[in-house]
């Protein structure tokens, strides 16, 4: 296969990935799904290896890499088969998140998987949002081991009631596993056409071509990483239960283009739910190595195949069952990525941003209204961290979320809502020679009762700047005008106000000096 022929597979496999995102969003019911775009999707090989996936959401996407192959080995694949899974232990990333497996046959043989996951704002946990300020898995919701949940092409009905049963909104969530299950199917026609064009052994050899390519390019950006061990410690604020100051460590160690990433020291496993399985760090590990390497890399397993992961049995990073992981899959990796940037920037100092905001922010809610019940669930941007190239952007989701804000006309639309402020939060992104992005206030008052649950980090400890750099204002969060924890669960009554201002960015390089001071200082030097 030559290069034009390589770059037309590669462009043609990826277009799988995006038509079925476009599908997913356009008959999914839930603003989580077609208003914040809180999905993924991607294509695997009969191995379970990465061959393609879209632009979606890091943590979605790297967990899956990372797991898909143990998924795929444990079970028999028949055609018009779907597989649901959302345990955290075996593949998953946190309950909200539904994943959906299809195998592709192709002449009677395996030829692959296309595989989407879609967080839905209620998998039946006690508080509304299904992000609890949990202790352990069960407080979070139904956990679904790898069932089928379509057969010989034939939706489960039983199995899907059961799942459905658990969810305060049934039809709601019967749309939304209805288009997961439409987004695989157009996935299964489109890469089904293109690999009965190419016939099976072709199609295989291309994807072997495709990986080194991606190993090559991969093993070029990573050679450019001078050989050494670099370290770095942060801290999370909290776990919600009392332990606060709770640290996640990494060593990089870098020799001849292999990284073994080592987080040895990492605090073990709390009673709170910052954990989080072995694969929610591995996507957060391969997503900052992915930064590094050239924008044409393709997201495929050969990319990675130069970094390896440790981190101890019964740590943070790499919990046991039944440890609770709701907020480790969204605020925790958003750590890991500050350490590991924290790490390279000993290492690169020249290609290395300041800590972008560090949280994302997590509000979920809802209640009985007008005779039914409401759940809604959004993360909130922030400031990114600036960089030697650039200040940081203001308001913007940074690192392992891709998500959008849910629109105001949508909140206020579906929910009983009102934003009563949308804006930046002006001068928190930490001052420097490059600044670092601003984060937002948002104000939500609520027209109806509701149990709000908040998950969030950076409160305590502000996001860190580089050479420098100042670092970003800390976030804050009210409830009518009141300071409230970082993680916490609130009761709302009509015309109760909630403020989230999330975090700036990190500064840097030291600031310039104001222009007398640098006259002052020009006039001593002579």
């Amino acid at each position: 296969m030559n290069a034009i022929e390589l770059g037309i597979f590669a462009s043609r496999i990826s277009a799988v990935c995006d038509e079925m995102g476009a599908v997913l969003r356009r008959a999914a019911l839930s603003p989580n799904i077609k208003d914040r775009l809180d999905f993924s999707c991607a294509v695997f090989d009969a191995a379970g290896e990465l061959c393609a996936q879209a632009a979606h959401i890091p943590v979605h996407l790297g967990s899956m890499a990372y797991a898909m192959r143990d998924i795929v080995g444990s079970l028999d694949w028949a055609p018009g088969d779907m597989v649901i899974v959302n345990d955290p232990y075996l593949g998953g990333t946190h309950l909200p998140d539904v994943t959906l497996i299809a195998p592709l046959h192709v002449e009677g043989e395996l030829a692959g998987f296309v595989v989407n996951r879609a967080h839905h704002a209620d998998i039946g946990a006690a508080t509304p949002g299904s992000m609890p300020v949990s202790r352990s898995l069960e407080e979070e919701g139904m956990v679904i081991p790898p069932s089928c949940l379509v057969r010989g092409g034939l939706v489960q009905e039983d199995f899907l009631g059961q799942i459905l049963g658990r969810s305060r909104n049934a039809a709601q969530c019967r749309g939304d596993y209805a288009a997961q299950i439409s987004a695989n199917r157009c996935g299964l026609e489109r890469l089904g056409a293109l690999v009965s064009r190419m016939g099976v052994a072709a199609y295989g050899a291309a994807l072997l071509a495709l990986n080194d390519y991606g190993a090559r390019l991969a093993g070029e950006a990573l050679e450019a990483i001078p050989d050494g061990e670099y370290g770095f410690c942060d801290v999370m604020d909290d776990d919600g239960t009392g332990q606060q100051d709770i640290p996640i460590q990494v060593s990089l160690r870098v020799d001849r283009g292999t990284v073994i990433a080592d987080f040895e020291g990492t605090a073990p496993q709390v009673p709170g739910n910052i954990n989080c399985p072995l694969s929610v760090a591995a996507a957060a590990v391969y997503y900052v190595f992915r930064c590094l390497m050239p924008e044409h890399t393709p997201a495929c397993a050969g990319s990675f195949r130069r970094i390896a992961i440790r981190a101890p049995e019964g740590c943070l990073l790499n919990a046991r069952r039944p440890a609770a992981v709701a907020a480790g899959n969204v605020e925790t990796s958003t750590r890991v990525v500050d350490v590991l940037l924290g790490a390279l920037a000993q290492a690169l100092p020249e290609r290395i941003p300041a800590a972008s905001q560090g949280s994302m922010n997590n509000v979920a809610m809802g209640g009985r209204h007008q005779g039914g019940h409401w759940d809604y669930y959004e993360t909130l941007a922030g400031g990114m961290g600036a960089g030697p190239l650039g200040g940081g952007l203001s308001a913007v989701h940074t690192h392992m979320t891709n998500t959008l804000n849910t629109p105001i006309e949508s909140a206020e639309m579906h929910f009983p809502l009102r934003i009563r402020r949308y804006g930046l939060r002006r001068g928190s992104g930490g001052k420097g020679r490059r600044n670092g992005g601003d984060g937002l206030v948002r104000e939500y008052e609520f027209l109806a009762p509701a149990s709000v649950t908040l998950l969030t980090e950076r409160r305590r400890h502000a996001p860190w700047g580089l050479d420098g750099g100042g670092g970003g204002r800390p976030g804050r969060n009210l409830f009518n005008g009141r300071p409230v924890p970082p993680k916490v669960v609130l009761q709302a009554h009509a015309g109760d106000r909630l403020t989230i201002e999330t975090p700036g960015g990190g500064g840097w390089g030291a600031p310039d000096p104001e222009p007398g001071m640098k006259a002052g200082m020009q006039d001593g030097a002579q």
